[in-house]
């Protein structure tokens, strides 16, 4: 930036480049508007030369511009949410500068603007030959000349890639000693007098205001105004427009945005501070005024009045960064990081950084101002500082079909500045998104990432209604080479066990899905391999935090969610499920427009990740889980959702689902440290329970705006019972009859013993009988209790019978006669069987009825 003690001091190449120099200048005034001067001689002739194969053609880039991102408030209008700049620059048009300020800068810089051709051939000389005495090279440059050093200047710059390449670009149009400052000088004329063929004066001197450095990172008038006066260039006071037009001679110098001096006298002391007024700029403002009263562009009352009048800054800082982003700075800090990767808005890293702070872009993002404020109210149950851990939280939103991200919050505010306490109450990690775009490497994802299991099973045909032996034990869960691990289920702390010592079941895998069943999952790892599954995440989108491929390693724990995954990504996968099947990749950016006003937004296409026949019946297994493991985070709204929950030992715990319209999803843990979620409370909740207060909220206020629609109904071919063989277990004993109809794939109930003559334990009663039934038919088995008797065949007469029944060692008879026209005798009574009927095992306490027949049943049994 130019500044007076950056001006090189030059060294004078000799008087024959002088006189080359002014004989070039003669010429050239000749041709275009100052009366001829008389040239001659080789000199001359060959500066002449030399200039004319000077390039003529200055191509003006582009200014450098801040790039503003905007967002929707409330009402639906676009609001600035953020911007980013290297240069602070508003531009203006002709008509937005008040006439003053045009006037102050002609008075005080080039008095013979309008009428000179680009070059003014007396100030050029005069100061040739007062740089040649005093070793400086500066002054003399008219309007046009000025503007052409700061377009050269500018056109560098914007390519620079470091600090050391700006500072390059500087010096390369400014501080240029000796011959070469002259060389420079005479290019200056050369583009000079092409630029007034080429704009109007009103062009170039409203391109000189809208380019020019005012001081630090101020760069035209618009800026400058606002900067120093807050205010815009159309209401400047002379006094101000004044004090503007002084600051270009040397903008860090004059600058009176530093109340504590902006610059040293010889002995280190602050000079121009507000404590002397600053006296410095207050001289050369003074002489600005000074020359507009000379020249008649102000009255003498005017210039009285501006001339007593102080100097007295309203200073308005132009804040820049994602800090102003009031609760959304991690999303904006999520689309900044998207600025710096995507290709769309640069060939490289380097020219992507550049373009963010020089590119002058609008960015329109696609935050959502409910659901954001509806999310900061709801992830606020989460302290952002606690004693005890590293508490994290956060929350992200997508709109299924588009991947439009609707919202992105966390627990603990935005920092600028990252702590080295690992429990500050601030933060510059971004929780929701992968390490590239700001997040922390991602969380396991826990019983979540089972959505994957249950994809990858559909995909592979089975059936949800498919039964697998999901009691705990060890399985021999398949490798991506087709090989087996061991990998241990058991609740006895030696193994991976399941959620509240549950010891799994014989069951499907709808039903596994629904109570979240960890030796269930690995059970279907032994039909499809581990690989496979993680292979399935990252169809969807899903890769670990750090964005490593989830398949590099593969170990049968993966099914449960050990791995660590970022919220975005995992928003995006249960989306894809409600769009049927469409992936639709993250998006925060609906649009982006270039300082030309060219529509350079980012395009992002939804791809087919899995059939509709996959989705429709996944969503409809996870609609279960809301009746199971989800139902702490049930809405009650009346819009279909599904959701699954998650729990990694008790450091992370997730809730992730969806409408129709809306994924939401939702992670709480320990960001480091093993000190455990359940063993703490917040606001009522135990923390790892807290992620069903959160979840709710921010799904049902996603519901209350956009709706949702009944998921479609699943496919009848992935929920097909399937029929398998009940073998008969009678005459096994119990554990005999339970492992025997567990290897056959069936659930196993043991009923309560029943008599029976054979020894106690030994099975005599099965339900079902054998057979053909569906598959995962919960069958109920009873064994004897070693009490039962055989009922004997009795005959005769009715006293025979009981007295056969007592021989047999039944104490309990009765009689019961049947009316019989048919029997001869009066007095003839007929046995016809027993009730419970002969051959029937009955305990011997059972009371036998002897059933007869007689003509008249009145007389005596």
């Amino acid at each position: 930036m130019p500044h007076l003690n950056r001006t090189a001091s030059g060294v004078l190449g000799g008087l024959a480049g002088l006189v080359g120099l002014s004989a070039v200048a003669g010429v050239l005034v000749t041709a275009t508007v100052t009366p001829a001067i008389a040239v001659s001689g080789y000199a001359a002739s060959s500066a002449l030369d030399t200039f004319e194969n000077m390039p003529s053609f200055l191509e003006i880039d582009p200014l450098m511009l801040p790039t503003e991102f905007y967002r929707k408030d409330s009402a639906g209008n676009d609001m600035l949410m953020a911007q980013f700049y290297d240069q602070n620059r508003i531009p203006v048009t002709f008509d937005q500068v008040n006439p003053v300020m045009f006037d102050a800068i002609i008075s005080s810089e080039d008095k013979n603007f309008y009428t000179h051709g680009g070059v003014d051939l007396g100030g050029t000389i005069s100061a040739l030959l007062g740089n040649a005495s005093s070793g400086s090279n500066r002054g003399g440059s008219s309007i046009t000349q000025q503007y052409v050093k700061n377009v050269l200047q500018q056109n560098c710059e914007s390519k620079a890639k470091s600090s050391d390449e700006v500072e390059a670009c500087f010096t390369a149009t400014t501080v240029n000693s000796g011959s070469e400052g002259y060389q420079r000088k005479l290019q200056e004329m050369r583009y000079a007098i092409q630029l007034e063929k080429r704009y109007s004066k009103d062009e170039i001197l409203l391109g000189y205001l809208n380019i020019t450095n005012f001081g630090g990172t101020v760069y035209g008038i618009g800026a400058a105004a606002q900067h120093y006066f807050s205010t815009d260039a159309a209401n400047l006071t002379i006094a101000q427009a004044a004090t503007i037009a002084g600051m270009v001679q040397a903008p860090n110098t004059y600058r009176i945005d530093e109340p504590d001096g902006s610059t040293q006298d010889s002995a280190g002391n602050p000079v121009n501070s507000a404590a002397d007024g600053y006296k410095l700029t207050l001289d050369r403002r003074n002489y600005v005024l000074d020359r507009m009263l000379d020249l008649g562009k102000i009255s003498q009352a005017e210039y009285d009045e501006a001339y007593a009048s102080p100097i007295t800054p309203q200073v308005t800082e132009r804040t820049q960064g994602c800090q102003t982003a009031s609760g959304a700075e991690f999303f904006c800090e999520y689309v900044r990081s998207v600025l710096l990767t995507d290709p769309a808005f640069g060939e490289d890293d380097d020219a992507r950084a550049a373009n963010l702070r020089r590119g002058g872009m609008k960015i329109y993002t696609t935050l959502d101002p409910e659901l954001q404020q509806s999310g900061l109210n709801a992830i606020s149950i989460v302290p952002a500082r606690v004693d005890y851990m590293n508490l994290g939280a956060s929350g992200v939103q997508v709109e299924v079909g588009t991947g439009r991200i609707l919202s992105m919050v966390q627990n603990r505010p935005y920092s600028i500045e990252n702590s080295e306490d690992p429990n500050s109450p601030t933060t510059q990690v971004n929780y929701n998104v992968r390490s590239i775009n700001g997040g922390g490497g991602g969380h396991s994802a826990g019983s979540t990432y089972k959505v994957f299991s249950l994809i990858n099973w559909l995909e592979q045909g089975h059936s949800v209604n498919e039964t697998v032996n999901g009691r705990v034990g060890t399985k021999k869960v398949i490798n991506c080479d087709g090989q087996t691990q061991n990998v241990v289920s058991s609740n006895s702390g030696n193994g991976i066990g399941n959620f509240e010592a549950n010891p799994g079941y014989v069951g499907t895998v709808y039903n596994f899905t629904r109570d979240s069943l960890n030796s269930g999952f690995l059970a279907m790892a032994e039909k499809i391999s581990v690989c496979s599954t993680n292979q399935v995440a990252m169809k969807l989108g899903v890769m670990t935090g750090d964005g490593t491929p989830l398949d590099t390693t593969n170990f049968g724990f993966n099914v449960l969610g050990d791995q660590p995954v970022a919220p975005l990504d995992m928003a995006g996968a249960y989306a894809s499920i409600a769009a049927n099947g469409m992936l639709c990749p993250a998006k925060a950016i609906d649009k982006a427009i270039n300082a030309e006003g060219v529509d350079i937004t980012p395009q992002t296409a939804c791809n087919r990740v899995m059939t509709e026949a996959v989705a429709s019946t996944a969503a409809y297994t996870l609609e279960g889980v809301m009746r199971g493991t989800g139902s702490g985070a049930r809405i009650g709204d009346g819009v279909p959702v599904f959701g699954k929950t998650g729990i990694h030992e008790y450091l992370h715990t997730w809730m992730d689902g969806s409408s129709t319209k809306v994924a939401t999803v939702v992670w709480v843990g320990n960001v480091q440290g093993d000190a455990l979620l359940s063993d703490y409370y917040e606001n009522g909740y135990v923390l790892s329970r807290i992620r069903n207060s959160i979840w709710p909220e921010m799904q049902g206020a996603a519901n209350a705006k956009y709706g949702g629609d009944a998921f479609p109904g699943p496919d009848s071919a992935l929920t097909k019972r399937q029929l398998a063989d009940l073998p008969s277990v009678l005459g096994m004993t119990v554990d005999q009859a339970t492992q025997a109809l567990q290897a056959a794939g069936f659930s196993v109930t043991v009923g309560d013993a029943v008599d029976g003559v054979e020894s106690a334990g030994t099975i005599v009663q099965q339900g079902p009988g054998a057979g053909r039934v569906a598959s995962g038919t919960t069958i109920t088995i009873r064994p004897s209790n070693g009490e039962g008797v055989t009922v004997p065949a009795v005959s005769g007469t009715p006293d025979q019978a009981v007295a056969a029944l007592r021989g047999a060692g039944f104490g309990s008879t009765s009689t019961q006669c049947t009316a019989d026209s048919t029997v001869s005798g009066d007095n003839d009574r007929i046995v016809t069987g027993t009730n419970p009927a002969a051959g029937t095992v009955v305990n011997r306490n059972t009371q036998i009825t002897v059933e007869f027949k007689a003509k008249n049943c009145g007389g005596r049994p």
